[in-house]
């Protein structure tokens, strides 16, 4: 890229470029088209996506795949406040993301000129820092922090704004510094007092159970997780945001805890005597009513960002740091420690878990007739795929029966909405995932509310050659949505409801460029699955036509007590 009329567009790409940027998710407009001219001429892909939430979410599915940071770009006024949803979706689950967003000129910023929108104001509290770029000579600098600051410490959405004058302004590139950020020092290793403090309460505890969160995933401490697990012998429940974090098959495994969690998992963490958060941020879909939560147990509370120790349940052990950084500490003392003796038994604490395992195990009905069941689909799915595959899920009751029923051995294979719980994040999720890992299998299963959202970003899909998967579970309405207001409002059914017939999810994707079928009995999920794994060359659609009436449990009611979880129908009054 010649220096001959270098501008602020060039530098912002040759930027990107220098921070390993492989592709970008995009929409173009006035204000941020300067960039897209030298992007002709830049090795980075560009990902049309047919809606800027829809790049923001694709960015983000790109980048909890990889682990690496994500980048979406869309211009002033709309194409920026289209981002907030994903970059508030981003900050929530500490998904490390850099947008890119045009602005009007700078003369022209407080004006109310066409498209422009108070983008830094906006973003402010969605984002770890927003910039405004006033001097394209900043541009370099700019860049790089922005990408050390969503990557590291607690990772997270970071936002850059650049005025059109300024994308335009001739300027020059140098190798950008980190020299602006003198008071950013993320702690990652770990106090060794607090951490001597932990493992002694970790060995001496009859009942301790590990409750892990997606910090786990995204310090990439999974083995170290698992080695800390084993060499202490403590049994491991997994967040919504952490499955994968630590193999369902292993014997510690106990799943996913809270509002929708295993029944074992769940009741585990309320008779525990001492529990281990690591990456976990206490989130009231896990601990329910939080004054009865985990009511017998001394706390350890391990977590990247000192802001989440404290803030929900004060811990009896903190412990600030990175949580590959302190499991390798734990690690090192447990096996001095287990040279000289053996890890404790527990066999009565293991002896209770048996038993919630055996009584309350999760469980449904698939009748042969039908109608088809969610849990059924997903756990054929899995058996066809041998679980190899990424996942993502939409939000409300298909996403609860996927993490409940898919069966994850390796972590950065489930890509969900937890935080911000965003309805339309499946399918463009999926889009960014597969761009990513062009050769495995991605999968997005959604819900026909949730679809509806960003079904246009099966175009997306197709146009760019992207040959995803896509499962919609159409019972007619929000799910979870229905379920609730069965439950807790009489059956009155007020704006949940859809009609079944429309669309026609099979024809609206071949309309889209993609492949559609349909499923109405359980005889046809194997024949389905089957023939849209056989399929590479474009996006598959499978319409699931499912019970409508089908509720998800085990299921906590909202500010209930984690002691109080029902189980299935049985349990209602």
């Amino acid at each position: 890229m010649s220096n001959q009329n270098f501008t602020g567009s060039k530098s912002l790409l040759r930027s990107l470029e220098h921070e390993g940027v492989e592709v970008i998710f995009g929409v173009p407009g006035g204000a941020i088209l300067p960039a897209y001219d030298p992007l002709l001429d830049s090795p980075i892909r560009h990902v049309l996506a047919r809606h800027e939430q829809g790049a923001g979410h694709m960015a983000e599915g790109y980048a909890m795949a990889t682990g690496r940071v994500g980048v979406t770009w869309a211009t002033s006024g709309p194409g920026a406040t289209n981002l907030i949803t994903p970059l508030q979706n981003a900050m929530m689950d500490s998904t490390p993301l850099v947008a890119i967003t045009g602005q009007v000129a700078s003369t022209a910023i407080g004006s109310d000129a066409f498209q422009e929108a108070y983008t830094t104001g906006l973003a402010m509290h969605c984002t770890k820092h927003a910039y405004l770029v006033k001097d394209a000579d900043d541009i370099p600098d700019i860049v790089h922090e922005a990408f050390h600051l969503a990557a590291t410490g607690r990772p997270g959405p970071v936002l850059i704004d650049i005025p059109k004058d300024v994308l335009n302004q001739e300027t020059s590139w140098r190798k950008p510094t980190l020299a602006g950020l003198p008071g950013y020092r993320p702690t990652y290793e770990g106090h060794p007092k607090q951490i001597k403090a932990a493992f002694e309460m970790i060995e001496a505890a009859e009942r301790p159970v590990l409750y892990v969160g997606g910090g786990v995933i995204a310090a990439g401490a999974s083995e170290e997780l698992l080695k800390f697990a084993e060499q202490m012998n403590i049994p491991v429940t997994t967040t919504l945001m952490a499955r994968g974090a630590f193999p369902d098959n292993h014997p510690l495994a106990l799943g996913m805890p809270g509002m929708h969690g295993v029944y074992a998992a769940t009741t585990a963490i309320q008779r525990c005597d001492t529990l281990i958060a690591v990456g976990a941020r206490f989130d009231d879909r896990v601990t329910g009513k939080v004054s009865a939560f985990a009511p017998e147990a001394k706390i350890v509370h391990v977590d990247v960002d000192p802001a989440e120790i404290g803030k929900i349940h004060k811990p009896d052990v903190p412990v600030v740091g990175d949580a590959k950084a302190v499991l390798e500490s734990l690690n090192e003392r447990a096996r001095k420690l287990r040279s000289e003796k053996a890890a404790p038994e527990r066999r009565y604490w293991f002896g209770l878990i048996g038993g919630w395992k055996k009584n309350k195990p999760l469980h449904y009905d698939q009748l042969e007739e039908g109608p088809v069941k969610v849990q059924h689909f997903i756990e054929r799915l899995h058996a066809l795929t041998k679980g190899n595959a990424i996942v993502t899920a939409g939000v409300g009751q298909h996403q609860m029966w996927a993490s409940q029923f898919w069966g994850f051995s390796r972590p950065r294979s489930w890509i969900n909405s937890g935080g911000l719980g965003t309805m339309g994040f499946a399918l463009p999720a999926a889009v960014g995932a597969k761009a990513a890992h062009p050769d495995e299998t991605v999968i997005a299963l959604d819900g026909d509310g949730c679809f509806q959202m960003t079904c246009q970003e099966m175009i997306t899909a197709a146009v760019e050659d992207i040959p995803v998967k896509i499962v919609v579970f159409n019972n007619g309405g929000f799910g979870m949505v229905k379920q609730w207001q069965n439950l807790f409002y009489g059956g009155r059914l007020s704006a949940s409801e859809m009609p079944i017939e429309v669309p026609d999810y099979p024809a609206l994707a071949e309309a889209m460029g993609c492949v559609g079928l349909r499923v109405t009995h359980p005889s046809d999920v194997d024949v389905a699955i089957e023939k849209a794994l056989s399929i590479d060359d474009r996006p598959v659609l499978i319409e699931v036509v499912v019970d409508p009436e089908e509720m998800c449990f085990p299921m906590v009611p909202a500010g209930g007590s984690n002691d109080d979880v029902i189980t299935g129908p049985e349990d209602l009054p």
